[in-house]
């Protein structure tokens, strides 16, 4: 009974661990302890803040769509008079910078834009619907006889995952909104080792300020954090957890090639004193 005591240790901890680890990977825990009209003044996720680098599609439309061409890009009256639009798909991957410039509106180091007739207008700072009004202001009664309506739309909507997740790297918003969950869902979930109680996140405001904070994953109180609904650029790094970090070395794959080569011997080798043994009975 004394030699199987270390076996049984062995065994009762890793039953222990077993049992606290499902603890550690549940998101959100306790959610039900938050009030129902705490949740209910939850705000809705505002329009995300233009800055430098964000690719915009901006759109007027009018009755008299002659006269706003000049103010759509890819939009264009012939020699005899008659209004011509390029079609675009809206997919920013893949294209040339060329294609980009034909669309959109990128976003300058200095926050600006450059726009038809109404020249550089400082965009940095804004929402959509400020920028749509200054536009509407801009060319409206001066170049058009009609408020024209202008849509504003942000093509690059992006966060950014690495580390412990089952698929890295970019993902695209098509409604401009993305909080930490639906990104980590689109990342195709963390990986059983991830670190959830301690995920980075890297953000550039439109200031130009950076921030860095971390966020507890498995906090009820995420919920109601700014944090939880995500900005263009953001980056989210989840650190593998502490077991996972241990066994994180690379095995010089000769010495890998020997391992198993010995491995297979020792098995054989094994296989013949059992039938040896067996014949002796």
């Amino acid at each position: 009974m004394k030699k199987l005591a270390p076996f049984i240790a062995i065994m009762l901890a890793i039953c222990v661990a077993s049992c606290s680890a499902p603890k550690q990977v549940a998101y959100i825990q306790k959610v039900d302890e938050i009030p129902v009209e705490v949740i209910q003044q939850i705000p809705a996720p505002t329009d995300p803040i233009l800055m430098a680098g964000d690719l915009l599609n901006i759109d007027l439309q009018g009755a008299d769509p002659v006269a706003l061409a000049p103010f759509n890009k890819g939009s264009y009256v012939d020699a005899d008079g008659r209004f011509t639009r390029m079609s675009s798909s809206n997919q920013i991957s893949g294209g040339s910078g060329a294609e980009y410039s034909t669309f959109y509106y990128l976003v300058d180091s200095e926050g600006y834009i450059d726009f038809p007739m109404l020249g550089m207008i400082h965009v940095a700072g804004m929402t959509k619907n400020q920028l749509a009004q200054e536009i509407t202001n801009g060319v409206y009664p001066r170049y058009v006889k009609e408020r024209p309506s202008v849509d504003v739309r942000l093509m690059n909507f992006r966060v950014t995952m690495l580390g412990a997740v089952r698929t890295n790297g970019q993902i695209q918003s098509k409604n401009e909104r993305l909080n930490i969950l639906e990104a980590i869902a689109m990342a195709g979930d963390l990986d059983i080792q991830a670190q959830r109680t301690n995920v980075l996140l890297y953000r550039l405001n439109a200031d130009g300020k950076r921030e860095l904070h971390r966020i507890d994953l498995t906090d009820k109180n995420l919920l109601l954090s700014p944090l939880y609904n995500l900005q263009q650029n953001d980056i989210i790094y989840i650190e593998p957890n502490s077991s996972r970090k241990n066994n994180a070395w690379t095995l010089n794959p000769a010495v890998g090639a020997v391992l198993t080569v010995v491995g297979g011997l020792s098995s054989i080798a094994g296989l013949i004193i059992g039938i040896v043994n067996l014949t002796k009975l």
